[in-house]
């Protein structure tokens, strides 16, 4: 039987909030056995390229990734939201490690290709280099990764950290027994967007389907819901949904997805 290894991401509203991301990561020092985490950084990334001069661009949701955007993100991501999350989990007696994907060449992505619309330098996952992320995980390392990802020819990318969540959970299931989490500032996915007690409970991929043609989902959870089954269709064993206490308190509300 496979061991456990539970992969969390956490949301920037949560990271944003320093006494609730003090009290998540607390829980999280104390969730059993070994354990990833992933955070984005949006709005602190948002909020610095203001304070820059360097206007960020979004279309439905989704950041236009130029070049002074990137240095931007580089710095957010990877320097001041990573370490201060790994310095936090230091205090908490958890040996974190933070990484983005070109260490140890962890996550390799290409450019999103031009459709529609231009993203720039935003990367969509190609792999997971899933052994060389266990040497670290069996070293006693506990894996903090940013929304940052390569190419494997000097070149970074913006990436989208639901989805590096989700990819990392698939890469790591062909060794582990794997939940996943998606932390965010909701009680999970609920029926009724302005309502926080209408909770989905469960929900399998049918259910899905159909509450989605109903157009239940508001654009920003679609992608999230995207990731999940798809990680559940590719070997992950259990996905949940909610605020962040929802990885320390099982009585609480949150959904949990299935196939």
């Amino acid at each position: 039987m496979k061991e456990k290894l539970s992969v969390v991401k956490i949301g920037g509203n949560v990271i944003e909030d320093s006494k609730v991301l003090k009290t998540f990561l607390e829980n999280f020092s104390n969730l059993e056995g070994k354990k990833i985490l992933v955070h984005g950084g949006g709005k602190r990334a948002t909020h610095i390229a203001s304070k820059l001069g360097i206007e960020s661009k979004m279309i439905n949701g989704r950041r236009i990734t130029d070049a002074d955007t990137l240095e931007v993100i580089t710095m957010v991501y990877g320097g001041l939201v990573n370490k201060n999350i790994v310095a936090q989990l230091q205090a908490l007696n958890i040996n974190a490690l933070g990484l983005t994907g070109a260490d140890i060449n962890s996550i390799t992505s290409k450019k999103r290709p031009v459709k529609e619309i231009d993203f720039g330098f935003v990367g969509d996952v190609e792999s997971v280099s899933h052994n060389a992320i266990d040497k670290l995980i069996q070293a006693d390392f506990t894996p903090v990764f940013c929304a940052i990802t390569h190419d494997k020819n000097g070149q970074l990318f913006n990436t989208n950290a639901d989805t590096i969540a989700s990819e990392l959970a698939i890469g790591l299931s062909k060794l582990y027994n794997i939940e996943l989490y998606y932390c965010f500032e909701k009680n999970g996915v609920l029926m009724t967007v302005d309502d926080d007690n209408s909770v989905i409970d469960y929900m399998d991929s049918g259910t899905y389907e159909v509450l989605k043609q109903d157009g239940v989902f508001h654009d920003g959870m679609l992608p999230k819901l995207e990731n999940c089954f798809h990680a559940l269709s590719s070997g992950v064993s259990r996905v949940f949904i909610g605020n962040p206490s929802v990885i320390s308190n099982k009585e609480q509300k949150f959904t949990t997805l299935y196939l």
